[in-house]
């Protein structure tokens, strides 16, 4: 997995390409981690994520506790198959989807 980071005053963006998995999880909750301090705005851009596993569900569930204290996050460009997990798993009721 790739990860791609822009930031712009206070907003973050991720783009992320390839699989979101259990061994690419870590890597993504660490890159948070590490530059959540001071984000408003936090925009997940999944035009490249082929998969998603419950670990990056886990990951994503982690992210928008914080971003739910100190702003807001949206999850963008979801393929068929990331919106087919989303909806089965309920987190089309927790997450922003655009």
């Amino acid at each position: 997995m790739t990860i791609e980071k822009k930031l712009n005053g206070t907003e973050l963006t991720i783009n992320l390409t390839g699989r979101l998995d259990t061994t690419t999880a870590p890597q993504l909750e660490a890159e948070l981690k590490a530059s959540l301090d001071g984000v408003e705005s936090l925009v997940l851009d999944f035009a490249g994520l082929d998969y998603l596993s419950s670990a990056g569900l886990r990951v994503l569930l982690a992210a928008q506790k914080i971003m739910n204290k100190q702003g807001s996050m949206v999850v963008c460009h979801v393929n068929e198959t990331i919106a087919e997990v989303f909806d089965v798993t309920g987190f089309c009721d927790i997450l922003t989807i655009e």
